[in-house]
C-alpha cells in the first residue's frame, strides 16, 4: 500500500478512535442536566399522557428532571423537526407515533424531516387499536347501520381526525373506500380538539384510538361502532372488530415510541432504553395504561427499527389506496 494511502488510513482510524472516546466520555457523564421529551401533539391525548407518566418515573430513576414539552402541528412534523435538529446528546427525545414515523412521508409531498435518516429508535412503548365512535345523535348503532346512513345521505355525515395524514384520517378514508360511502373529512390540530367537537355533536363521528375514546363510550357520551382491528379486545368483548363484521381491511391503530436525533451515542440510547423500559414496567403506570387499553411493548432499539420499516411499508399501501395527500 502506498505511503499516502497508509497515512490516510491511519488518520481515519485515529478520527474513529477519537469519536468513539468522545462518545464514551459523553455517555459516562450522562445525564448531568434535565432531559426534555417533545410530544408533537397538544395536551389532553394519549400522545401527551404517556410521556408525562414515564417522565415522572424517569426523573426519580435518572436523578435529573425529565420534562415534557408540547410542540403540536402538521401531524407531528413540527415537533419532529425540533428534535431532528437538536444536538445528538440524549437530552432531547421525541414521542413518535405511527403518523410521525410511518405515515407522514407518504402524505406530504415535501416532508421537512426523514424518519429513517434523522432519528435513532430508542423504544416502542405501547400500542392501541382505533375505534369508530359516533355522537349519540347519529342514528346508527353498528357499522352496517352507519354505512346505510351514509349511503342514504351522501356527503352529509362528517368525521373528525387528529389532522391530515393521521391514523384517524386514514381510518376514515379506508372506511370510505371499503364501504363505498361519501363522508366528509374535518381535520383538527390533534386528537383532543377533534374529540371535543365529536362530543359536542358538531361532528358526527371519529375513528380515534381506543385509549382516547373508551372513557367517553363507558360514560355514554359516545356510541362505539367497531374496533378497527382483527384481534378481539378482552376489555370490550361486546364491541365487534372489523374482522367480526366482514371488513378485515378496515384496520387502524397507533403505536407510541421514543426516538432521538441520529448520531446519539449508542451507549446513551441503550441507557434510555433501559430507563424507559423500567418506567413502563412500573406497576402504577402499567395499570394506568392498561385501564385505557394500551398494550405495553417496551422492545429493544433494533427491534423497534425493524418494526418502523415494516409499518412504513404497510402504511404506504394504505395511503396509496385511500388517495390521501396533503398539499
Amino acid at each position: 500500500m502506498p505511503f499516502r494511502d497508509t497515512l490516510s488510513m491511519m488518520k481515519l482510524c485515529l478520527i474513529a478512535i477519537l469519536v468513539s472516546l468522545s462518545h464514551l466520555a459523553i455517555a459516562s457523564d450522562y445525564p448531568n442536566k434535565s432531559i426534555t421529551i417533545i410530544t408533537p401533539f397538544p395536551p389532553g391525548s394519549t400522545s401527551d399522557l404517556i410521556p408525562r407518566l414515564v417522565s415522572q418515573v424517569m426523573s426519580k430513576s435518572m436523578g435529573v428532571s425529565v420534562l415534557v414539552e408540547n410542540r403540536p402541528g402538521a401531524n407531528g412534523s413540527i415537533g419532529a423537526v425540533k428534535v431532528a435538529t437538536s444536538p445528538a446528546d440524549g437530552y432531547t427525545i421525541l414521542l413518535a407515533t405511527t403518523g410521525v414515523l410511518a405515515i407522514n412521508q407518504w402524505v406530504y409531498p415535501k416532508l421537512s424531516y426523514a424518519p429513517e435518516k434523522d432519528f435513532e429508535p430508542v423504544i416502542n412503548a405501547a400500542a392501541t387499536p382505533n375505534m369508530i365512535v359516533v355522537h349519540p345523535s347519529v342514528k346508527a348503532d353498528n357499522l352496517n347501520e352507519l354505512i346505510a346512513l351514509a349511503k342514504a345521505k351522501p356527503g352529509e355525515l362528517s368525521f373528525a381526525s387528529a389532522g391530515n395524514g393521521s391514523t384517524s384520517h386514514l381510518c376514515g378514508e379506508t372506511l370510505k373506500v371499503t364501504a363505498g360511502i361519501d363522508i366528509i373529512h374535518i381535520p383538527y390540530q390533534g386528537p383532543a380538539p377533534a374529540m371535543q367537537d365529536v362530543l359536542s355533536g358538531r361532528v358526527g363521528m371519529m375513528c380515534d384510538n381506543y385509549s382516547n375514546v373508551i372513557q367517553h363510550v363507558r360514560a355514554g357520551r359516545l356510541k362505539a361502532i367497531v374496533i378497527t382491528s382483527r384481534e378481539k379486545s378482552s376489555k370490550v368483548a361486546e364491541i365487534p372488530t372489523s374482522g367480526d363484521v366482514g371488513m378485515p381491511d378496515l384496520e387502524a391503530g397507533i403505536w407510541y415510541g421514543f426516538v432521538v436525533p441520529v448520531g446519539t451515542p449508542k451507549e446513551i440510547i441503550m441507557r434510555l432504553n433501559v430507563e424507559f423500559a423500567k418506567a413502563l414496567q412500573d406497576p402504577e403506570l402499567t395499570q394506568r395504561l392498561d385501564t385505557i387499553g394500551l398494550k405495553i411493548i417496551a422492545d429493544q432499539p433494533d427491534a423497534f427499527r425493524r418494526f418502523i420499516a415494516k409499518e412504513a411499508a404497510r402504511m404506504q399501501k394504505v395511503v396509496k389506496a385511500s388517495g390521501a395527500q396533503i398539499q
